[in-house]
């Protein structure tokens, strides 16, 4: 059984969308398909809110929770604490 992770978690459900906005499927096809697609981003959804979780751990500083901005632009600019 291949393990499922975020990133084929996410390429499913994106396949599951291509599918039901090309419209061709039957309409049983598409709610097992939707259905698929929600359980996903569920998935999805919660993976992102364990690593929130993890993040915001790793910023932890001296008993205080440092908020820093995430800028998750590709331009690999990073966002600097405000002081």
């Amino acid at each position: 059984m291949v393990k499922k992770t975020f990133e084929s978690a996410l390429t499913r459900l994106e396949q599951i969308t291509e599918e039901l906005e090309d419209g061709e499927l039957s309409l049983d096809s598409s709610l097992k398909k939707f259905d698929e697609g929600i359980k996903l981003a569920s998935y999805c959804s919660e993976r992102l809110t364990k690593a929130r979780a993890k993040v915001e751990l790793l910023l932890e500083k001296d008993g205080k929770l440092e908020n820093i901005p995430f800028n998750g632009s590709d331009s690999g600019n990073k966002a600097l604490p405000e002081e």
